[in-house]
């Protein structure tokens, strides 16, 4: 088995026994070192958002001071929900090698699939949608600042 992806699997085990959350486990990998660990811990933390990918790149960001994960890879238990792949995405990590699947975690209980669905016909219904509605409201006003914002001289892209 990979070194990396045994770390996750074993950070996964933990919460067999630890009762912290879903059985996910991440690590983050730079230059063939550990840089960040995660662990699901969406029921420790009561936080949905505390997924083990999540919970690896907030603890590789910090661990080496930076938003900016370029040249890191992602080693996860278990293929990334949409959440956890927009994280991916927004920390600029390029690669990302996982063991269960979607449809895995599907089998064991995990509704990632209704996400992924929604995604896919948002705009079709977004109005009518039983999972989430949207409405744009207040644009005139709010859009204000992000005009701001685009003037800006002194911001930081990321």
């Amino acid at each position: 088995m990979n070194k990396y992806m045994q770390v996750a699997d074993e950070l996964a085990c933990q919460n067999l026994l630890l009762n912290h959350g879903g059985p996910f486990g991440a690590v983050v990998v730079k230059n063939d070192f550990i840089v960040g660990l995660g662990k699901n811990n969406v029921l420790k933390n009561n936080d949905p958002t505390a997924h083990a990918e999540i919970e690896a790149i907030r603890d590789a960001c910090k661990n080496l001071n930076t938003y900016d994960l370029t040249g890191c890879e992602l080693y996860t238990s278990c293929y990334p929900c949409p959440m956890c792949l927009s994280a991916i995405i927004w920390a600029n990590i390029k690669l990302v090698y996982y063991g269960n699947s979607k449809e895995d975690a599907e089998e064991i209980g995990f509704r990632d699939d209704l996400i992924y669905k929604y995604i896919k016909t948002m705009n079709d219904l977004q109005s009518t949608s039983s999972i989430l509605k949207t409405v744009k409201m207040d644009n005139e006003e709010t859009i204000k600042t992000f005009r701001k914002y685009q003037y800006k001289t002194d911001k930081t892209l990321y």
